[in-house]
């Protein structure tokens, strides 16, 4: 080809598409420009070629992320591979079942026969972002999701009130074909019906014949104490619906946790940085400690150290999945003054000179105290 389609264009997907809708679309089309199912057809095997090189590439982070930044010329090597259709790219087990019938070459030789059986609904993933103080107490929500549900009109049938789904004539209702190719006896999943062994004559107007129609389900959902960036929460149940007779598909809840403006969370630990003052670190006392459950007082010992740690046992996140929670580590940040006062000047000037003139008499400390004590 002397140009490039857009690989999101040839999907008929947007840039955000998720993992599950780049895999429908793959999956549709490539059924749709099979050289099989167009035999003969040069355009159609050209086409075929083209979405498998694009699904080859958005259907994997690493290349995805690069053709979104470079765009061709950033998966050159990989898009290249393209001709060579249906090696060692996802999906492609599914794409012989839907054309031939069969999972892999092994089913080739007549191993399994019969009509498929009603189609599983799809697994839906659902992005939500909650903050930290959320993610230590846990939280229950409401999120609402689009899914494809059964048509409440014609019960998942597909068909129009007063009829039903007929038996396939081309495959007796088996929902397969069989051929013969040379030495070779294949099953192929049947194209009038497209393997359920049943058509449909009269179509339902409120799906137009699919069985399924897009509606929006709210659920409830519950995150327990203590999920991290990336936790994934299982829903049983709550994915699409199937072909009547199928199970739904379940419902993944990716969770994001937002980025705390105090805290550093690692695991189940936090950290986090405190501005003590010049006097405060030389003579000593009591500094204030943010934590998730309200402040908590610690005390500094004099001559303390830019960059001393104090660790707050049990103040950090809840283990997820376990007992106990993590704990806090509070860095001590010694600020250096500034817009000093005119007092303020008088006597850190007094300080620097008794240093210069008295290196060796007596100890920093000690000095301060005299001044600031």
């Amino acid at each position: 080809m002397s140009s490039k389609h857009d690989y999101y264009e040839l999907l008929g997907v947007t840039r955000s598409a998720t993992e599950q809708e780049l895999k429908q679309a793959y999956r549709r089309l490539a059924i749709q420009y099979h050289p099989d199912k167009n035999p003969g057809d040069k355009e159609a095997e050209e086409k075929f070629k083209e979405i498998n090189e694009a699904y080859q590439v958005l259907s994997q982070a690493e290349t995805r992320s690069r053709y979104d930044r470079f765009g061709h010329a950033g998966v050159g090597s990989v898009s290249g591979a393209g001709a060579g259709f249906g090696q060692g790219f996802p999906g492609f087990e599914d794409i012989l079942s839907d054309l031939f019938g069969f999972g892999g070459m092994g089913d080739m030789f007549g191993g399994r026969q019969g009509r498929r059986g009603p189609q599983r609904g799809a697994d839906l993933r659902y992005d939500i972002e909650i903050t930290l103080e959320e993610a230590a107490q846990g939280v229950k929500t409401k999120i609402r999701v689009p899914r494809l549900e059964h048509c409440n009109e014609c019960h998942g049938s597909g068909a129009a009130e007063g009829s039903q789904p007929s038996r396939c004539s081309t495959c007796q209702g088996n929902g397969q074909v069989r051929y013969q190719q040379a030495f070779l006896s294949v099953l192929r999943t049947c194209s009038t019906c497209r393997g359920t062994g049943k058509v449909i004559k009269n179509h339902c107007r409120a799906c137009h014949g699919e069985g399924r129609v897009e509606r929006e389900k709210t659920l409830e959902i519950k995150m327990p104490a203590g999920v991290d960036n990336g936790s994934r929460l299982r829903i049983a149940g709550e994915g699409e619906a199937g072909e009547p007779g199928a199970q739904r598909g379940d419902l993944y809840v990716i969770v994001h946790v937002k980025e705390h403006e105090v805290f550093d969370r690692r695991e189940a630990n936090l950290y986090c940085s405190i501005p003590v003052s010049f006097a405060q670190a030389a003579l000593g006392g009591e500094i204030t400690v943010p934590t998730l459950d309200g402040e908590e007082r610690v005390k500094v010992e004099e001559g303390t150290q830019t960059g001393t740690v104090f660790r707050l046992k049990g103040k950090g996140m809840p283990v997820l999945g376990g007992r106990g929670r993590g704990d806090l580590y509070a860095a001590v940040n010694l600020m250096t003054p500034t817009n000093l006062s005119r007092e303020q000047r008088r006597l850190l000037e007094e300080l620097a000179k008794l240093e210069k003139d008295n290196p060796q008499e007596r100890g920093i400390m000690d000095k301060v105290k005299d001044i600031f004590g």
